[in-house]
């Protein structure tokens, strides 16, 4: 991995963990554009899926990646800062593609700062309530939001869900032994209910001719 403190960016290999993602970050007052739950695939994955659990628009947070296309074709798009696309932006479309661009091997992720982070959980209370977290899902009969801010706001939103705060890891990969897609499932967020070895969604025409240029 390759952090740039500075300039707020992390350049990561598509076959790290998210875990380890947030390992690498711990102390630096900075964060990533996921909360911390291992899922299958590492953060390949997690680019392929198009995030998880998150409240805000995850591609605008991947500033670049490299991907391998079905053809074999070594793509680069976007770079290390916002304003850098010229033509094309493939960067965008391949996340939440779910593997029909194909298989990412470097992202570069910008970093969000933030005083203090918690995650907490509280029961499951029928539907999403509108709260202001960086990251909300469900697990069963469990509602998990993830946020970081000032320790007031922290303290404001564990009061709005009447819930307690829990220490990580969370690992839900043994809930997926044959790979994480969208279906009715034990885990939820506010785009997908997610099923054990479940489908992509069915992409738009447009998108399959991108995919058969690349």
């Amino acid at each position: 991995m390759e952090l740039a403190l500075q300039d707020q960016y992390l350049r990561v290999p598509a076959e790290a963990g998210l875990l380890e993602v947030h390992a690498a970050l711990e102390g630096t007052g900075l964060y990533p554009p996921f909360p911390p739950v291992e899922l299958p695939g590492g953060v390949g994955g997690l680019l392929e899926r198009g995030g998880f659990g998150q409240t805000f628009f995850f591609a605008a947070e991947v500033l670049g990646l490299t991907f391998l296309t079905p053809r074999g074709r070594r793509v680069r798009a976007g770079g290390v800062t916002v304003k850098n696309v010229q033509g094309y932006d493939l960067v965008r479309p391949f996340v939440g593609s779910f593997g029909l661009l194909g298989r990412a091997e470097e992202a570069v992720f910008r970093l969000r700062p933030g005083r203090e982070s918690a995650l907490l959980r509280a029961p499951w209370p029928g539907a999403f309530p509108e709260v202001e977290a960086r990251f909300l899902w469900r697990e069963g009969e469990w509602l998990y939001a993830f946020h970081f801010g000032p320790e007031r706001e922290l303290a404001r939103l564990k009061e709005a869900l009447g819930a307690e705060e829990v220490r990580p890891p969370l690992d839900y990969r043994p809930l997926f032994p044959q790979g994480m897609g969208v279906g009715p499932g034990r885990v939820e967020d506010l785009r997908f209910s997610w099923q054990d070895g479940g489908k992509a969604p069915e992409p738009p025409k447009v998108f399959l001719r991108l995919a058969e240029s690349l």
